[in-house]
């Protein structure tokens, strides 16, 4: 790359943290720093949602996906904004109702600590392995970046380096400073791809419309493929991506957490579903961009173009045909997906360990400066976490990156389906959605590494992620269904205390 490009990145990894930090204003209480005092404009939670769900990898892969195959990939957002429409009217009034920081304390209410405790322990684990290899992944471009310009870094000296940049404002500034950075770093990304597609359109030829016509690239809907191994089935993606939605912002705290910052329910509900129309159009752009890809590299395979890997494609554009400056500032936004997605990991790790664990462990209510106190120092705790599980990582062919990067595929059914289970079925006790949660867990692991069907060519392939949530909620309401048969019809309106709250 050209030494511009390098400050060009250098000057936004500088200038985000104090950003940040001026936006936020000064934390005076732990609902300012988790919550941000309720006060966030709906428009800057709508775009830190985007930015949060948003990583390295959607800003490389899905112009890969375009470029191997088609729109079909939007069908997957056309779920994820039903999924949210039912979150925003059914989930999001429960938690304002209550005057939570943490959606785990409604299964706390509902049920009692332990399953609250359960699924809070449930959700760190996930956020360590899906956002602790993204972090590993967002540094692998880095490195090829920096060898190519001489700087001869390791995979551990970039993660850490992200990692101290984002914790500076997300330890000072709290969910303020990492919604307004989601803000601005979603507007960096976005604006990289339309300027990437801009240009791309004054070097591809003069019929690569009608060429990608032909081809078929544009088809939005895909009716034929199988439903059960077909990831972009029509009805695999609309409803497995809709059932995925209403986990991931209804039943997960990184998001959660966010619309919890906005002013009213009514705000909330902007921001949420506002956010599904903005994926939607922004998975749009990035395809389109790899359709441009397609026309400008002829449609040659990745491979014979010496790439080690597909998702290399919109990398090596940027690298080789991007002017001085514009490419520093592309390899920034892609950056910027790692940090947003970073940034909100820590905050929301820190208010779940906080408000489900810490307060349930200790038995007593701290007052506010301790809670306040305790958010901190739990923010730089799993800042280390993030960086020392990161950086086991040394090489990109391990397969267990990919097990992690989708591994909330395999958590979320167990989560969704204790908050449905408590709001449809009135009869259910903790012991029920325990029990229930646990077999769904060891059901879907079956479902995702034991179960096989034909690929339609003699051979065997798993069933389509997409089904993977939708499994998980129907196995922990049947079993906390059957379960819950055994009490009276109208189960009890406080949860049975535990043990713990009882001592």
């Amino acid at each position: 790359m050209h030494p511009v490009d390098l400050v060009v990145i250098g000057l936004y990894l500088v200038a985000m943290p104090l950003v940040g930090l001026l936006l936020s204003g000064k934390q005076t209480s732990s609902q300012d720093y988790f919550i941000g005092g309720r006060r966030l404009p709906w428009w800057a939670v709508c775009f830190s949602v985007v930015a949060t769900e948003t990583s390295t990898l959607t800003v490389i892969s899905v112009p890969t996906v375009a470029y191997l195959g088609t729109f079909t990939y939007l069908q997957l957002a056309i779920g994820y904004l039903i999924g949210r429409i039912i979150v925003a009217f059914v989930l999001l009034p429960r938690y304002y109702q209550g005057n939570m920081v943490s959606a785990y304390e409604y299964l706390g209410q509902r049920f009692g600590s332990g399953l609250q405790g359960t699924a809070s322990v449930t959700f760190l684990i996930t956020r360590l392995l899906a956002d602790g290899l993204r972090l590993f992944a967002t540094a692998i471009p880095v490195k090829v970046l920096l060898d190519s310009a001489g700087m001869n870094v390791s995979y551990w000296q970039i993660i850490l380096a992200l990692s101290i940049i984002t914790v500076i404002y997300t330890y000072l500034g709290g969910i303020r400073a990492v919604v307004w950075v989601d803000a601005i770093q979603m507007a960096v990304y976005v604006g990289g791809a339309i300027i990437a597609a801009i240009i791309l359109l004054g070097r591809v030829p003069a019929d690569w419309f009608s060429s990608a016509v032909d081809e078929g690239k544009f088809q939005l809907f895909d009716f034929t493929s199988s439903l059960v191994t077909e990831q972009y089935a029509f009805f695999t993606a609309v409803i497995g991506g809709a059932v995925f939605a209403m986990a991931s912002h209804g039943a997960d705290q990184l998001m959660v957490q966010r619309l919890l910052a906005c002013k009213t329910l009514q705000d909330s509900r902007k921001a949420l579903i506002g956010s599904g129309v903005v994926v939607f159009f922004q998975f749009a752009l990035f395809l389109f961009v790899g359709t441009l890809l397609w026309s400008f590299f002829q449609g040659a395979d990745p491979e014979s173009m010496g790439m080690s890997s597909d998702d290399e494609l919109f990398p090596r554009f940027i690298v080789t045909e991007m002017p001085v400056g514009l490419a520093g500032l592309l390899i920034a936004g892609i950056i910027a997906a790692a940090m947003s997605t970073l940034s909100s990991s820590l905050n929301s790790l820190a208010t779940s360990t906080v408000s489900d664990l810490y307060r349930r462990i200790t038995k007593h209510e701290p007052d506010d400066a301790s809670i306040l106190r305790q958010g901190k120092l739990w923010t730089v705790v799993w800042a280390v976490v993030f960086v020392g599980f990161a950086s086991m990582f040394t090489s990109t062919e391990n397969p267990v990156v990919e097990v992690g990067l989708s591994i909330a595929s395999y958590t979320y059914g167990s989560l969704l389906g204790a908050f449905l289970l408590g709001l449809l079925i009135p009869r259910a006790r903790q012991l029920d959605a325990l029990i229930s949660f646990v077999v769904t867990l060891l059901v879907v692991l079956y479902v995702v590494f034991g179960l096989t069907f034909p690929d339609g060519e003699g051979g065997e392939t798993a069933m389509a992620f997409p089904w993977y949530t939708p499994i998980g909620v129907i196995v922990t309401l049947v079993v906390g269904g059957l379960l819950s048969l055994r009490h009276p019809r109208t189960a009890p309106e406080e949860p049975e205390p535990d043990r713990a709250d009882a001592a």
